[in-house]
């Protein structure tokens, strides 16, 4: 029956396409005579015979009815196969109707495919065979007769230039699928030329006398033709195609720009992939006595049988390290290109966490997971897509209650490799590598490196340097932490130690170790500060980058230090001297902390841990509470209302967290930092109470922004001074929709932020902001464009904008920041240009347009900047020009920029011809400084006021 249907409708179609007939059944109009025709000419082919009708039936039942709507992008008929129609719909009237809309489509596709063909063959598609033709048609004629010789030599000439000129061309048009129609009215004059050309031919002899004049200023008029061809047509084309490369090439550079920018000062390619923590990491310092492990661990991993490795040992023994130096190794690097992944592990892992922040790495968009199941599903798919070079996975610091973790990883995948780093030993899943302590030899070299500065002569006895090196029984961390502690230290206290030492028999107990770690914590008594700062570091989760920002504005609180930052950064310095902590700089930059990061070994963190838990639990000075799933502490469950006195309180909960807070009494919080990881985050009503709280750190560890709640709850903390949110999305008029009395300082990083700038329907921006002083926006992608009440903030001093690459433009209302101090707008790259309005601002003493390419000047008003002292303008463009109208800023020191951009800025500020090539002064107390990107080094300032590059 329904086979029948479909004869019938073909024929249908059939019959009307070859006699004109609409689907209305009315006649077509005249106009349409040319569509009949090609459709008479293609319907049969399909139609004809039952055995075809079969055929098209049967493609029908393959797959998808969808056809794009631009003939120029349709594919053929048999790459658009038809939706296959369910059972139930087979026999009825809507499936009929549906066969005849979809035959009746597949007719128009194919006739508009004809029409667009024969176009195309009119158009540039036939030129070089018509020149061609005509070429054949000159050479002929030619022979066969000696009148308008001259004239038909000269044609076949051009003809010749031409020709291949022509066929590249139309090779390049048909590559880039487009038509050229400019020659379209040259291949009508080609084919009139080849008619003339071939009448030439068979003039008499005895006509020649008056029609050879009149043919020969024909000729004359071809050639001149072709020639106009050779000069104008050919000419444009060029043109044309120069300027689609060029708008090309300008798109492609809009979207390389975002990958580079970050990296042309040795930094990152991509920052929120760093923080996703799946980068290969390199090994930190000069790793010591891993040469033979690494060769080893080499065979052991790329042996063809070997699918899982597990890398063993007990806690600070360099497992971590020799993984790192293992993928970074080059003979690995050739053999996995760049399909290498470095994942961190936390204490207790999800599957769905891990697999997210694995498509987050790679710029895909991040799926909802279902199940568990459902992410292994996914995970599976994109390590089989992403070949065909080899695989290697590393899951770095897995846990004995995590092991099942490994199964959702083992998969069927040729050259796919695992490897593990544990502490435990899992026989069941692979083979095991086990790395021993390092030997005497070694585990002296590594100590001494760290207790001696390089030259030093030593003054400590022999005998006292291979006791303490024996009693670290060759712990990496716990010859470094050691050695550093006793760097400058007298003799006494290099015995004090290596009794503390004898004491323990083995630090390869866990215990024992964290007592070895303990001793050269001690050592810290004559600098409280950097202790205390130490154990700060626990209140973030272990295994993740800590901005440096971040704990500037808590010790800026905590310990009364420096707004900027200097003494903060001072202390974390201190730390990483120590091998307490390492200090990662993400990109060399002289303006900001914003790429400073500390990380820090697990064990290390639970020193620190260790350390706080020695008070009594109201009575300690940080409370830190980290909650897996809903297993919180019994107090929280019992609902008791504890009383905490604490300064530094900090709450760690993961995406499988969904309990309701308890009531929380710390009056006495200064500091509180929230790390979480689920999608949407509740603030606790508990924080209403913590009436000294002065810094808040709101971080979201997750893969998405996460939606924020109860924000207006910050509103009633009368002293909080700093607030620093990290990935979560802010409601609109979040800032704007209660008074924020003391609020100094508002830094958002990876944050949607929307309008939460934006004055509220009852308090404008300076209202609800009074004493707002500082904003640092990083990585906020949806920031387009400032609201003009910023220009509001009368007593704004600084304003960084970073990484921002959707910022289009400053509000020209900016100008009302009259107390602004520096403006640093950085590394966004669709702003191309200042507002005039930054002449207002009469305070300003630092301006940064690093990485601002398309920025190109500055505006004229800058002269009215009279305390501006620095510029900075790295990576801008080399077409960059200062206003003369600069050289007249009286306090100006510097012009800071990279060699490229320097070479337009003096040639557009000053006559350089007597310079040399390393001084370049800008004016009597200016310079420019041309550095070298990969080089963060200082310049010095000669005694001529001049610096040097």
């Amino acid at each position: 029956m329904v086979r029948d249907c479909v004869s019938l409708v073909v024929f249908f179609l059939t019959v009307s396409s070859r006699s004109g007939i609409s689907k209305s059944g009315e006649r077509l109009p005249g106009k349409n005579k040319r569509r009949r025709r090609l459709c008479s000419i293609t319907l049969p082919a399909i139609t004809t015979g039952g055995d075809k009708t079969n055929c098209l039936f049967r493609k029908q039942q393959e797959a998808t009815l969808k056809l794009p709507k631009h003939p120029s992008n349709r594919k053929s008929l048999d790459s658009q196969p038809l939706k296959q129609p369910s059972s139930s719909s087979c026999c009825n009237c809507p499936f009929l109707s549906q066969i005849l809309r979809s035959l009746l489509q597949i007719c128009v596709t194919l006739c508009e495919r004809e029409v667009a063909m024969a176009a195309s063959f009119v158009g540039g598609a036939a030129l070089g065979a018509v020149l061609g033709e005509l070429l054949r048609a000159v050479v002929k004629v030619q022979r066969k007769t000696l009148m308008f010789k001259r004239i038909l030599e000269r044609l076949e000439s051009t003809l010749e230039d031409i020709i291949p000129t022509v066929e590249k061309m139309e090779e390049m048009d048909k590559v880039l699928d487009r038509n050229n129609g400019e020659v379209g009215k040259l291949i009508k004059v080609i084919q009139r030329g080849k008619k003339l050309v071939l009448e030439c031919s068979t003039i008499r002899w005895w006509y020649a006398c008056w029609r050879r004049p009149r043919y020969a200023d024909k000729l004359l008029g071809l050639e001149k033709s072709l020639k106009a061809f050779c000069q104008i047509v050919l000419q444009v084309e060029q043109s044309r195609d120069t300027k689609e490369t060029l708008l090309e090439v300008k798109d492609m550079h809009q979207k390389v720009k975002r990958l580079i920018l970050n990296g042309k000062s040795g930094g990152i390619i991509n920052m929120p992939a760093v923080l996703s923590g799946f980068h290969v990491p390199e090994a930190v310092g000069n790793p010591v006595g891993l040469e033979v492990p690494l060769g080893e661990l080499k065979m052991e991993v790329l042996k063809d049988e070997a699918s899982l490795v597990i890398l063993s040992a007990p806690p600070g023994c360099g497992k971590t390290t020799l993984a790192k130096l293992f993928c970074n190794d080059e003979e690995v690097q050739d053999i996995f290109k760049g399909n290498i992944f470095f994942i961190i592990l936390s204490r207790k892992p999800t599957i769905e966490g891990i697999v997210q922040r694995l498509f987050q790495h790679h710029g895909y968009k991040v799926p909802n997971f279902r199940s568990e199941e459902d992410a292994v599903l996914h995970v599976e798919k994109f390590l089989k897509n992403i070949g065909p070079d080899p695989i290697l996975l590393v899951l770095d610091d897995v846990w004995p209650d995590s092991a099942s973790l490994l199964d959702n990883f083992q998969f069927r995948i040729p050259s796919y490799k695992i490897l593990v780093t544990s502490r435990s030993v899992f026989p069941r899943y692979g083979s095991t590598y086990k790395l021993s302590p390092l030997n005497y030899s070694n585990s002296r070299t590594l100590f001494c490196n760290s207790a001696f500065l390089p030259g030093q002569d030593s003054v400590i006895p022999d005998e006292v340097v291979n006791r303490i090196v024996k009693g670290c029984k060759g712990f990496p961390l716990a010859l470094k932490v050691v050695g550093r502690s006793l760097c400058g230290e007298p003799v006494d206290i290099w015995k004090k130690r290596e009794s503390e030492l004898s004491k323990v028999g083995s630090i390869l107990e866990y215990s024992d170790l964290l007592f070895c770690l303990q001793r050269s914590l001690d050592a810290l008594d004559n600098t409280p500060i950097i202790k205390e700062c130490f154990k700060d570091l626990a209140s973030f989760p272990e295994d993740h980058l800590i901005p440096a920002t971040a704990l500037i504005d808590m010790w800026a609180e905590l310990y009364k230090l420096d707004e900027h930052g200097l003494q903060a950064v001072s202390n974390l310095h201190e730390l990483s001297s120590r091998n307490l902590a390492d200090l990662v700089v993400t990109r060399s930059d002289s303006n900001g902390y914003n790429q400073h990061f500390l990380t820090h070994h697990d064990l290390l963190r639970e020193l620190a841990i260790h350390q706080t838990n020695l008070e009594t639990f109201e009575q300690r000075e940080r409370l830190i509470l980290e909650v897996t799933g809903n297993d919180v502490p019994d107090w929280w469950v019992e609902q008791k209302q504890l009383r905490f006195h604490s300064r530094l309180m900090s709450i760690t909960t993961d995406e499988r967290f969904s309990r309701t807070w308890c009531n929380i009494q710390a009056p006495n919080v200064e500091v509180l930092v929230l790390n979480f990881r689920t999608r949407s985050y509740t603030l606790p009503e508990f924080i209403t109470g913590m009436d000294n709280l002065k810094a808040l750190v709101i971080t979201n560890h997750g893969i998405l922004p996460a939606e924020l709640t109860n924000f207006p709850l910050l509103g009633s903390l009368s002293n909080l001074k700093k607030i620093r949110l990290e990935k979560v999305s802010i409601p609109p008029c979040g800032f704007t929709s209660t008074r924020f009395e003391k609020l100094e300082k508002i830094s958002l990083v990876l944050c949607h932020i929307g309008q939460a700038l934006t004055s509220s329907s009852n308090l404008a921006i300076s209202e609800a902001l009074p004493n707002l002083m500082e904003i640092n926006v990083d990585y906020c992608n949806d920031l387009v464009e400032l609201p003009p009440e910023i220009g509001q903030l009368a007593e704004m001093k600084r304003l960084r904008i970073t990484n921002c690459h959707n910022l289009t433009a400053l509000p020209r209302e900016i100008g009302g920041l009259v107390n602004l101090e520096e403006l640093r707008i950085s590394s966004c790259i669709e702003i191309s240009e200042l507002p005039d309005s930054i002449g207002n601002l009469h305070k300003l003493s630092s301006l940064d347009i690093s990485e601002c390419a398309d920025i190109k000047r500055l505006p004229e008003q800058i002269r009215e900047l009279q305390n501006l002292r620095r510029i900075q303008m790295m990576g801008c463009s080399k077409d960059f020009e200062l206003p003369e109208s600069i050289l007249n800023l009286e306090h100006l020191e510097e012009v800071k920029c990279d060699e490229e951009t320097a070479v337009g800025v003096i040639s557009c500020s000053m006559d350089v011809s007597n310079v040399s090539k390393h001084q370049i002064p800008l004016g009597k107390n200016i310079a420019v400084t041309s550095q070298v990107k990969k080089d963060s080094q200082s310049l010095e300032k000669n005694p001529g006021n001049q610096f040097l590059c």
